[in-house]
């Protein structure tokens, strides 16, 4: 079956807009169900359920995508964990055979989530959380999930994301906001300190003999000056030249996989990056040579 077909069902979803709408999966007999949470005025923010076949004994896992920007709905669900693939043929192994998947497109503007006024877009981390716990709260008028017990996993910049949610959540049960079985917090490659993790690249990559102790020497100089521009407060900059570090990578590598040093991938070399020209520009000529 196509993907093709997947894509014009989420069209169809995004069409029809806020709504709840249920399903029962014959083939691995449980029930899914989706829609819309108006987390704040002109904000909507996108859910998809799959009950696990005995939900009431087993836990739910919430699970919240990178980027930001990224959809759970799309990639945590269709590509990674969720029942079917992007032709939606039904996954070998799936995380929903030991546990209720809950998917969020987070923060709003993220796959089928929406704002009707870019002034309703999430600009911090304390927004997102407030309109998780909104979300959240919605799900779990389904007393069953009141009483299972959750946790949140999250993936690269979800990490920085599902931290502040889950202090958020834990604080809304304490003061009596929602009943919730709050278990405890995963967090997968999580992009929550910038300049530690690119910081650590030239000696795990030196370890695992990735690279010679030139290439150790050149990807901690551009490591250092991403962690520069960070602590001065360009973040523009440090973002180009996180990406032109992620390059040198891919260069002396060979094109490793970020995600299984196992893998290579020719192809995504320098190509992948496009071009570092930029680095010939005055305040990168100090590391140009190196």
């Amino acid at each position: 079956m196509s993907s093709t077909i997947l894509k014009s069902f989420l069209f169809l979803i995004f069409l029809v807009g806020p709504i709840e709408a249920f399903l029962f999966d014959k083939f691995r007999n449980n029930t899914e169900w989706w829609g819309y949470v108006n987390v704040r005025p002109q904000a909507y923010m996108f859910y998809w359920m799959y009950e696990h076949v005995e939900p009431e004994n087993r836990p739910l896992i919430l699970w919240l995508q990178g980027g930001p920007g990224a959809s759970s709905v799309g990639f945590g669900n269709f590509m990674e964990i969720g029942p079917l693939d992007i032709n939606l043929q039904h996954r070998k192994y799936t995380w929903l055979t030991e546990a209720s998947l809950l998917f969020i497109d987070n923060p709003v503007g993220s796959g089928f989530s929406y704002v009707t006024s870019d002034s309703a877009l999430a600009k911090d981390v304390q927004t997102i959380a407030h309109d998780l716990i909104t979300t959240l709260k919605t799900v779990l008028k389904k007393a069953l999930f009141q009483k299972v017990p959750l946790y949140i996993f999250s993936e690269s910049y979800g990490g920085k994301m599902a931290s502040v949610f889950s202090l958020r959540l834990w604080q809304a049960i304490q003061n009596g906001q929602l009943k919730c079985n709050f278990r405890g917090l995963a967090m997968g490659d999580s992009w929550i300190d910038p300049s530690k993790i690119v910081s650590s690249w030239a000696p795990f990559l030196y370890t695992m003999s990735l690279v010679d102790e030139n290439g150790r020497t050149l990807v901690n100089r551009y490591a250092e000056k991403v962690v520069s521009l960070v602590k001065s407060g360009h973040y523009a900059e440090a973002t180009r030249m996180w990406r032109a570090t992620e390059g040198v990578v891919a260069n002396l590598t060979g094109g490793v996989n970020w995600y299984n040093i196992l893998q290579w991938s020719p192809q995504g070399k320098m190509d992948s990056y496009q071009s570092l020209e930029f680095i010939d520009t005055p305040q990168h000529l100090s590391i140009k040579h190196l």
